[in-house]
């Protein structure tokens, strides 16, 4: 049934990859390469049965390509799966072998870190193929993209707020945040350094409390954080909170956060404009990190890295005013650029195959 699935989901490519001896078992998506070679990160996650590997790289590598093409970059959608525990099954062999994969793909699909992977990770994949992205700064790279993507989700907060309120004051309103891990983290002591009120959840309690000690958060319990009375919900974590059983609890008139794939379903973004709540798009708002390590590919530069940022805040105000020009719900709006730009750039490109002139200069490969 995979050709099925990848048809309906317009998928160029998808490949297994194993290794017995390195208990490598991993699978590559490529979405669309009609913007460039496919970017997007590796996840290593402990899924309960194959199939549901396959349905998240496949939704997420989907993901990728509207991200890519609404943050205005030259490159396609991908994704890649490790099925394992990040915290038992990491070894140089599984990524080095997971790497030599990478390589084989010729540059179609570039990696770069995601949940369950760190700087340390794609050290490993890194003497095996130069087609990494997020690589450490002695390396020439960028380093843990988690800062920027946090820099870029306030971007995003920033423009959410003028569009609804008419104003930037993020110290203004309080916040309900859903996960203190990597970027949940940096994008609270973003939020705290404006003065503003934070509330803060997640399963790690080591990490809520450093969230109370250090900056000043009020914690509240796991479940207990859609019921808070805040301006804004932040999902930094998990995907799908925002559903059926939560749309009626969360009190907040704006949903901006990292959090990839944030709405269960379309209907229920279509609830959210019916109710006046402002939704803005997650891969819209999270696109810091990928614009980040981007730039590694023509030679990485912080200050560049910094300015492409603020883009995000143009290409919020371009999504709600699509929105609120044609009456339509503002993840459909943002579909609907990342279409566009596709659509324009797919006549007058055909499809990346590989070793199109990727270059990563000023970047050392150790063997």
């Amino acid at each position: 049934m995979i050709f099925e699935t990848i048809e309906k989901t317009g998928h160029e490519e998808v490949v297994f990859c194993h290794n017995k001896d390195a208990g490598l078992k991993a699978i590559i998506a490529i979405h669309n390469t009609v913007l460039g070679p496919a970017l997007g990160g590796l996840r290593m996650w402990p899924y309960k049965t194959e199939q549901e590997a396959v349905n998240d790289v496949l939704r997420l590598s989907r993901g990728m390509t509207f991200k890519n093409a609404v943050a205005g970059l030259n490159l396609g959608g991908g994704k890649a799966v490790i099925i394992g525990d990040p915290s038992k099954d990491k070894s140089e062999a599984l990524f080095r072998a997971f790497g030599r994969f990478v390589n084989s793909l010729n540059g179609r699909y570039i990696t770069a870190e995601d949940v369950g992977i760190d700087v340390n990770d794609m050290e490993y994949v890194f003497r095996e193929t130069e087609y990494v992205t997020g690589v450490h700064q002695v390396h020439g790279g960028s380093g843990d993209p988690s800062p920027f993507t946090a820099y870029g989700t306030l971007q995003g907060l920033m423009a959410a707020l003028q569009f609804k309120h008419g104003n930037e004051d993020v110290g203004k309103y309080s916040y309900a945040v859903q996960g203190c891990g990597h970027v949940g983290g940096e994008y609270i002591k973003l939020l705290r350094e404006q003065g503003a009120k934070v509330f803060v959840t997640d399963i790690n309690k080591e990490a809520v409390q450093r969230c109370v000690d250090e900056l000043g958060c009020e914690a509240v319990g796991l479940d207990d954080i859609y019921d808070v009375d805040a301006d804004v919900y932040s999902p930094c974590a998990l995907g799908g909170t925002v559903n059926e059983q939560t749309i009626n609890r969360i009190k907040a008139k704006i949903i901006c956060g990292p959090a990839n794939n944030q709405l269960a379903t379309d209907e229920i973004g279509d609830e959210l404009q019916r109710r006046g709540v402002l939704y803005a798009p997650d891969y819209a708002v999270n696109a810091g990190g990928v614009m980040n390590v981007s730039l590694e590919i023509d030679g990485y530069n912080r200050e560049r890295a910094m300015r492409m940022m603020r883009t995000i805040y143009y290409n919020l105000g371009r999504i709600f005013e699509i929105s609120k020009n044609e009456g339509i719900p503002t993840y459909k709006a943002a579909d609907r650029l990342a279409e566009e730009r596709i659509s324009a750039i797919g006549k007058i490109k055909l499809a990346h195959m590989g070793n199109g002139g990727t270059r990563f200069q000023g970047r050392m490969r150790g063997q």
